[in-house]
């Protein structure tokens, strides 16, 4: 019997949250909301319910890249506790993008101009809308 194992995309998607390049505002509060429970040692991140892994926001099936990297694979309590769904190569995970390095960071970033949105954040929902995948 095969598994399907879970992994990254080689590097964060153009839209994810955790990336530093991306536009504040493109995701609704509630997406930006999860980012913090991430944080801080396991038995924080027991306590904030963060036991469940972290999917992509482009819905292709695999981890979002963005948060194995801001975080380390080795310091997410949902990464363990869901391990024998994870593929070995999301322990070695490194990219070259340049990633928030907290939940909380990307949070602020992203809440700084959810109430207006930029030019730059308005074209990337735009095309996350005809993906079928804004919010």
């Amino acid at each position: 019997m095969t598994r399907n194992l879970l992994t990254c995309p080689p590097r964060p998607c153009a839209s994810c949250p955790y990336r530093k390049d991306v536009p504040s505002g493109i995701w609704e509060q509630a997406e930006y909301d999860k980012l913090p429970a991430y944080d801080g040692e396991m038995g924080e991140q027991a306590a904030n319910g963060a036991i469940g892994t972290f999917m992509c926001h482009q819905r292709d099936g695999r981890l979002c890249a963005g948060w194995v990297a801001g975080h380390g694979p080795h310091n997410l309590l949902a990464l363990r506790f869901n391990s024998r769904r994870i593929d070995d190569s999301v322990w070695d995970y490194k990219t070259d993008t340049i990633v928030f390095r907290s939940g909380a960071a990307a949070r602020d970033h992203g809440m700084k101009d959810i109430k207006k949105p930029g030019k730059r954040a308005v074209r990337l929902m735009a095309k996350l809308t005809e993906k079928g995948l804004g919010g």
